[in-house]
């Protein structure tokens, strides 16, 4: 999904949730937070990312369309306090009771460490085969084979497994 199709609609409310979670978090800790850059460059199964020292909320396109409700209950401020937790508490881990403070005690949502939504539209896989079976290998695994960087072998053969030139999903 380009930029340009991304819905106008959703990127206005994904704003306003940013601004209400900043303003919740303002409140809670007495201190301003400076609005994030948000942005559309998230690919794959993962539904967002926090850049910390950017200041940045990262959210795939493809399944913010799918999910929008999800995204903007829980994905979004998700993201927010990630970038609260750093400002505040410094480098500590990701998803620590920290960040687990921010969003049940700032934010009032349980903290959820992943997302559990189909992710079908936005997995590829690629079939590669031996002589007894067919398997899919992950887009990651592909790569690493047509960088020669990887062979992948069949459990029970143990033929080194090669590309049928088919893309799965």
């Amino acid at each position: 999904m380009s930029k340009t199709s991304f819905p106008t609609e959703l990127h206005q409310q994904a704003k306003e949730i940013i601004a209400k979670c900043l303003q919740q978090a303002s409140k809670a800790f007495n201190h301003p937070f400076p609005s994030p850059t948000l942005n559309y460059k998230v690919r794959g199964k993962t539904a967002g990312k926090a850049y910390l020292q950017l200041n940045e909320i990262r959210l795939n396109p493809n399944l913010f369309v799918e999910n929008s409700q999800a995204f903007l209950e829980e994905v979004i401020p998700h993201e927010v306090a990630h970038l609260v937790t750093y400002q505040v508490y410094g480098r500590v881990r990701p998803h620590g009771k920290e960040w687990q403070g921010v969003m049940s005690s700032v934010f009032d949502i349980e903290p959820r460490t992943t997302h559990s939504f189909d992710v079908s539209s936005v997995s590829k896989s690629f079939e590669y085969q031996c002589d007894c079976n067919t398997y899919p290998l992950s887009v990651r695994r592909h790569n690493k084979v047509l960088r020669g960087q990887s062979q992948y072998r069949c459990a029970q053969c143990h033929q080194t497994l090669t590309f049928t030139g088919i893309q799965l999903s």
